[in-house]
Parts: structure tokens; sequence; C-alpha cells
């Protein structure tokens, strides 16, 4: 009600690309090519821990949340930008804006979560190897994934919940898909409480990943300089390198990302590339880490292709 009164319209207008002539074709063939590689490597993953009986572990069951979120993050934004692209549209309207944005930091919150998770399962897998078991429970395992997907939910719900506070008197997104700073840009009134809500969210996420990642890999790189058994060393340096290039490369994008948004010198161009690259580099590279980077999910991979071969 607020919104009709000030006469703003629920048709908004993105801010797109500046593409060069010819170029846009050429673009979306290749993001419809990124696109349908994401999904063919992430459900490809996600098929093999369910229907396979030998990743019913605890391990993949918590990995299984991560390309869940990584189909929401890239589905919620790549197919909406190719069709702006392709279509010259750039409209969209704001309750569908304001899904896009709940669902794109919902996966962002989901990848910091899940990684701490995964960070955990591999401290006591490598730190604890004897008591694996009686610490990894079906019940601990549905505990962690619960406690990964309500935190996140409750603190985006939390952020975008005081959006409703808060009339709009503009329709320009200065970005190429919706998000909460983009929201936030829309409104007219009082934005401090929001802002500040914001930025607490965000502290809270990354102070609980980083922490318990930090905890986890100290703790592994001790367990390593102490052990002489080189397969936990080989074990442990795997798991802590390729969490870490995946961990590094989001934080360093999305590091980016939030901080341009503080900055008006900043490229627009470069600033909507940058915020793309959070939701397509983890959905690209967490199937071919963790899949083919894992032994026992390659070797399931391998066995399924040979018996389809062989049929």
């Amino acid at each position: 009600m607020q919104n009709q009164s000030y006469g703003v319209s629920l048709e908004l207008y993105l801010d797109p690309f500046s593409i060069p002539p010819g170029g846009k074709y050429p673009i979306f063939f290749l993001g419809v090519v990124i696109y349908f590689f994401c999904i063919f490597c992430n459900l490809t993953l996600l098929a093999l821990i369910v229907f396979q009986r030998s990743l019913h572990k605890p391990m993949y069951f918590i990995l299984l949340s991560l390309p869940v979120n990584d189909l929401m993050g890239i589905s919620a934004m790549l197919p909406k930008v190719l069709s702006d692209i392709v279509m010259g549209t750039n409209k969209v309207y704001y309750p569908l804006c304001v899904l896009q944005g709940f669902l794109l930091h919902i996966y962002g919150g989901g990848v910091l979560f899940i990684l701490a998770a995964m960070a955990f399962d591999r401290y006591v897998a490598i730190c604890m190897p004897l008591r694996y078991s009686s610490v990894m429970t079906p019940r601990a395992v549905i505990s962690i994934n619960s406690l990964v997907w309500g935190l996140d939910f409750i603190l985006i719900v939390s952020l975008f919940f005081l959006h409703t506070r808060l009339p709009r008197c503009k329709s320009s997104i200065m970005n190429v898909f919706c998000d909460n700073p983009s929201l936030l840009k829309l409104a007219c009134g009082e934005t401090t409480v929001n802002n500040i809500i914001g930025l607490f969210n965000t502290a809270v996420i990354q102070l609980i990943s980083v922490s318990v990642q930090m905890f986890s890999y100290v703790k592994i790189l001790l367990t390593c300089m102490v052990t002489r058994r080189s397969e936990t060393k080989t074990k442990a340096l795997h798991t802590c390198v390729a969490q870490l290039v995946i961990f590094i490369v989001f934080e360093v994008v999305g590091t980016f990302t939030i901080l341009s948004h503080r900055f008006k010198n900043v490229s627009a161009d470069l600033q909507k590339i940058m915020g793309m690259l959070i939701f397509l580099v983890p959905p690209l590279l967490n199937p071919i880490v963790y899949g083919l980077n894992t032994r026992e999910i390659r070797r399931s991979l391998l066995r399924v292709l040979r018996n389809k071969v062989l049929v």
C-alpha cells in the first residue's frame, strides 16, 4: 500500500550490459553452454550421492547440500540475465525481483555455511578417526544440515522482511539481477536499520563460517605435522586445498561486490560481472573439485558409466 501511495509501478527496469554490436548472440550461447554444463555436473553429483549406496556416508550427506545450493543460485540468476540479453527487455516485476534477490542471498549464505559444515566433518574424520562414527551419527548429520539451512533462512528472511517497512519511489535496478543492495536503493525512506542489519547478518555468516573453517584446518594441519601416515597427510591435503580454493574465490569476489556498492567510482559493468561470478564460479568448480577430486565419487561415476556401456 505504501508503494501504491507513491504511484510507483510494480514493473522495474534492470540496468543492461553495454554489449557491442554482434556480441549479443555469442554471449547468449556461451551463457547457455555454461548454464547447462553447471546443471549437468551438479545433477550428476546429486544423483550419485542419492542413488549410490556406497556414498551413503555422513561426509556425502553433508556434501549433498552443495549441489542443491549451487543449482538454486545459478538458476535464480543466469536464465533471467541471458533472457534479457537476447530479448533486450530488461524488465522484471517487483515480487519476482524480491524472490530472485531472496534466493540469491540464500545461496550466498548457504555456500559459507555448507563449507563450514564440510570442514567440521573433515576435522572429525582426520583428527578423530576412531571416534568418527560415534560423533557423526545420522542424528548429528541431520542436525548439522538443519542448522546450516535453518540459520541461513532466518538471517535472510530477517533481512528481506525489513523491505516491507520502506516505501518505494524508484523503479530502476542498477544491476542485471536483483539483490538486497539494489532493492534497497529503490527506497525513499530511511534505510539505516536495513544497512545495519545487512552488515550484521553478513558479519554473523562470515564469523561462523571463517571460525569453523579456521579451527578445522588448523587442527588438521597440526594432525598432519605429528602423524607419520602419508595416507592421512595426502587425504588432508586434498581436503584443505579443495575447500580453501572454493572459499577464497567466493570470499574475494563476494567482498568486492559488497564493497563496490559503497563506492561510486567503480565501473558499473565490472560490478555486474564480479557480482555474476559469485553465482557462476562455485557451481562450475564445486562438482569438479568435490566430484572428480574425491576418490569414492570418481569410482562411483566410473562404475555407473561402465555398467551403462556393458548394458
